[in-house]
């Protein structure tokens, strides 16, 4: 049983450490994406992490289940092929063709010439309840993240095609809370899971998590 994680903004393959294991015990064949757009190149947006993604998926032989967090949402939204029998939402956007990350939220944070965009304070934002040597290291793991990746706009929901599930984070500090009701509102995603704390569960509560996944994914 393959299982693809997709990291969100600013962060890495690194930030799954802890859960790989946890699905592995599960009985999962677990592997990973790194998005170009936290590469730091500013030219890498939401499209070339969408190919990323598609060259991944295109490698594994046999059905797949995708996990996108935050950000990561998106380019999996993108690039979700035939082989993807499930998408898994993590605290992650949801969006609509035609859609960039910056559309629910009226338009970009940043100047339009960035070329990195800013986020939050990342020890509220997204690492509030993850034990404190833990987030430090976390913090002095963060990447660039490419403002580009957020203002490309999707040009496919694979959403509409194949199943997908949301795992709400009940204390998300990061990702605003329109993103989540246009996601269940609109009927994006059929099935809704919710976790305690914050943004970053694959760090606060990586056994809980892998669990979770487990079951919506079984």
């Amino acid at each position: 049983m393959n299982l693809v994680l997709v990291h969100g903004a600013w962060h890495g393959p690194w930030c799954w450490e802890l859960l790989v294991p946890e699905l592995q015990n599960r009985g999962w064949t677990v592997s990973t994406v790194d998005l170009p757009s936290t590469s730091g190149d500013p030219a890498a947006g939401m499209h070339a992490d969408a190919d990323a993604v598609r060259a991944h998926l295109a490698e594994l032989d046999g059905p797949v289940t995708l996990l996108a967090h935050s950000y990561g949402g998106v380019p999996a939204t993108e690039a979700a092929g035939p082989n993807v029998r499930q998408l898994v939402y993590l605290a992650a956007h949801v969006l609509e063709e035609g859609e960039s990350v910056v559309s629910p939220l009226g338009g970009p944070w940043f100047p339009p010439d960035a070329d990195f965009a800013p986020g939050g304070e990342p020890s509220e934002a997204y690492y509030h309840d993850v034990p404190a040597d833990r987030a430090r290291e976390a913090v002095a793991r963060l990447r660039p993240q490419s403002a580009k990746a957020f203002t490309e706009e999707l040009t496919r929901a694979a959403w509409r095609d194949v199943p997908s599930a949301l795992i709400v984070c009940d204390d998300d500090r990061s990702l605003p809370g329109v993103i989540i009701e246009r996601a269940i509102e609109g009927g994006r995603v059929k099935v809704v899971r919710h976790l305690p704390g914050g943004h970053s569960p694959f760090l606060a509560r990586p056994a809980e998590l892998a669990a979770l996944v487990d079951e919506i994914a079984r």
